[in-house]
């Protein structure tokens, strides 16, 4: 006898004068499951593997290193100042006057090399992300050719674009012209199949537009504070120089605000551009992430009206 009509059969055992019941799968439903699991072992994906090498710690390191040096020999070289003790910077001589903030300025000078250059990385990865060609352009060419169910030209379509999105669409067609030929899975199983696929290739695309981003967010807040140290370093020396018995030392006294000063405009920079490249960035990463998620229910929505039930 057959329990809820499908799924497994009670069978009886007679041994003696008893009776065993057990549950058995019919023999078709046994292939299907078979057949069923061959097919996700078959379509298990490798993962995406970094390279592991911490390249963004080496950065951070190297823009130390070079601040120092640039802070050092550059900006302290003594044909700024008007004396060999580099006490006072020639008037006008903006380097000399930079290095007068004292040494929190090759800290803030190592932040502001990381904004430029993880910003120039992150905008090359994003325009790589987006293709050779226009995303729009490519996003609507995909739809009309699915809405025309020409999926080979879509594919193709996708190899000429290239990029992370064309990665994520080539997926979910191939799964498209995979579950037409499928004859197991029940219409929503397939539908549900191409919608999962489109998802775990997202997945695999989206960590390498969101990579390096935390740093530029984390500047953005870390300048102004390591900016306001050099403020607060550059006052108690302004005050220290009021503080002496007698004259106070006017030289001693406009040397530390303009320290402070100095170490303040140069963290409120930093972290303004920070804080502007990083909006940027990730206003273009939700563009690519809604154009992903859009041609994505397109190829669904296309498959799930024109196969049949």
């Amino acid at each position: 006898m057959v329990s809820g009509g499908a799924y497994y059969e009670i069978k009886i055992l007679e041994s003696g004068n008893k009776r065993y019941f057990y549950a058995s799968f019919p023999e078709k439903l046994n292939q299907k499951i078979h057949h069923k699991n061959s097919i996700n072992m078959s379509q298990a994906k490798p993962q995406k593997k970094s390279s592991g090498f911490p390249w963004a710690i080496v950065v951070m390191v190297v823009a130390l290193v070079v601040s120092i040096l640039v802070y050092k020999f550059v900006f302290g070289d003594v044909s700024h100042f008007l004396d060999a003790d580099r006490k006072e910077p020639k008037p006008g001589d903006f380097l000399g006057i930079i290095y007068k903030g004292g040494p929190i300025v090759p800290i803030l000078m190592s932040m502001f090399l990381l904004v430029i250059t993880f910003s120039i990385e992150r905008f090359l990865t994003i325009m790589r992300a987006k293709g050779s060609g226009s995303l729009e352009g490519f996003l609507q060419k995909t739809k009309t050719l699915l809405h025309n169910k020409d999926i080979n030209g879509a594919i193709s379509e996708c190899n000429r674009q290239k990029g992370a999105v064309a990665n994520v669409v080539v997926e979910g067609l191939k799964k498209y012209q995979e579950m037409e030929n499928n004859s197991v899975l029940t219409h929503e199983q397939k539908v549900q199949a191409i919608q999962q696929e489109i998802e775990e290739a997202t997945t695999l695309e989206l960590p390498s537009l969101q990579e390096n981003m935390p740093i530029l967010a984390t500047i953005a807040s870390v300048a102004t504070l390591v900016a306001l140290l050099g403020t607060v370093i550059g006052m108690i020396k302004a005050f220290a120089a009021l503080a002496t018995t007698g004259n106070p030392d006017p030289a001693a006294l406009a040397a530390g605000i303009s320290e402070a000063l100095i170490n303040t405009a140069i963290g409120i920079g930093t972290s303004a551009f920070a804080i502007i490249f990083y909006n940027v960035f990730t206003t273009q990463i939700d563009s690519l992430t809604y154009g992903i998620d859009e041609i994505g229910f397109s190829i669904a929505q296309t498959f799930n009206s024109t196969q049949k039930k």
